[in-house]
């Protein structure tokens, strides 16, 4: 019986990021080793392509020979579809969760198809947060929640390529021979902070729901949130954006601040995990402590630790705040403003407020 395993998908509202496909009778009727000449299974094609346009990444766990397996996918025209496959004589369990790793996702946020249900209980056996399918309920998966995302943004749409580019990177920082300030200064960056605009609120919540690593708080906000949050003179909503000369990144920062009278307080600063290596997070602090002690204002954040967010208490910490008030889980830090270092030489830096350029 077709079946999907739904093992610890308590949180309502779950939305997956990777899809990763069994081949064999799953996305082709057949097994290649014995049929060079296996079929797409019907309707496979547009659940790929749908997928796709969602911004659902999709890889591929399969148990087979790769050369082999890497000339099908090509002749059939789906090969690009398809980031970091997994084709080899591994545990299904163990492809997935290198893929999970090589994307930088959490397991929780993967999705397998398989026919074969003892393939399916390995999988939910040693990775138990990962939703399992029955390849037999394959025409339903483009109507199920956890494969439909609320928005399907500019972002959303092009997230594969950006992935791609990002594995081309990953390339060439590999092969670089000098510094890491030297490669992040051939990518040739520009990153742009900008005021949000109406436009942006709806990356702006994927964002919050999306980003778990580099999340200062975990705090989510809906798009109403947002909206208002954004028209508020009493916050300020920043969002950045970043490109190299690979391509773009797309909208990949977030910054809410409360403006209180004497001090303003950082309530959410958040970035992709792509961008975890370029020095956004401290080049976006640098920004506000600018801003902040420009008006003569102090400068707190807050910040709630979690299981994945370690990295963005280092960020803090790196860049000179202090802890000053522990209230259950929340963190109080305050920054004196009194040591601001210079911006990064290896990043040109564009800020805008309401579509104005204010300084570059």
């Amino acid at each position: 019986m077709a079946e999907v395993s739904r093992k610890n998908k308590e949180e309502a509202g779950k939305k997956i990021k990777c899809l990763v496909w069994d081949l064999d009778n799953t996305l082709w009727d057949g097994i290649l080793s014995e049929d060079k000449q296996v079929t797409l299974r019907k309707g496979v094609v547009e659940v790929i392509k749908t997928l796709d346009e969602r911004g659902i990444l999709q890889s591929i766990s399969s148990k087979n020979n790769y050369e082999d397996t890497i000339e099908k996918l090509k002749e059939l025209k789906l090969d690009e579809y398809f980031i970091y496959p997994q084709i080899n004589w591994n545990a299904k369990s163990h492809s997935i969760k290198n893929i999970a790793q090589l994307i930088n996702i959490g397991i929780d946020t993967l999705a397998f198809i398989d026919d074969q249900i003892a393939e399916r209980d390995e999988v939910s056996f040693v990775l138990p947060e990962v939703l399992c399918i029955d390849a037999g309920c394959l025409e339903t998966i483009l109507d199920m929640q956890e494969f439909n995302p609320r928005f399907i943004t500019e972002d959303s749409k092009l997230r594969r390529s950006m992935y791609q580019n990002d594995i081309l990177r990953k390339n060439v920082e590999e092969s670089f021979s000098g510094t890491q300030e030297e490669f992040l200064a051939s990518l040739e960056m520009v990153l742009t902070i900008a005021s949000a605009e109406e436009g942006d609120l709806e990356r702006a919540e994927e964002l919050t729901v999306r980003t778990h690593q580099l999340n200062s708080t975990g705090y989510t906000y809906s798009l109403e949130e947002l909206r208002e949050l954004q028209k508020s003179n009493e916050h300020k909503l920043l969002v950045a954006e970043l490109k190299d000369k690979y391509g773009i990144y797309g909208k990949i920062g977030l910054v809410l601040i409360e403006c209180k009278e004497e001090e303003w307080v950082l309530k959410l600063l958040l970035m992709s995990c792509r961008v975890m290596s370029r020095g956004v997070g401290a080049i976006l602090l640098n920004h506000i402590m600018r801003e902040a002690k420009a008006v003569n204002k102090k400068l707190k954040a807050e910040f709630i630790p979690t299981d994945r967010n370690r990295m963005m208490y280092i960020t803090y910490k790196f860049a000179g705040f202090k802890e000053v008030q522990k209230d259950g889980e929340l963190v109080v830090f305050e920054n004196d403003l009194s040591t601001i270092p210079p911006y990064p030489d290896y990043v040109e830096l564009i800020f805008r407020e309401h579509a104005e350029n204010l300084a570059v």
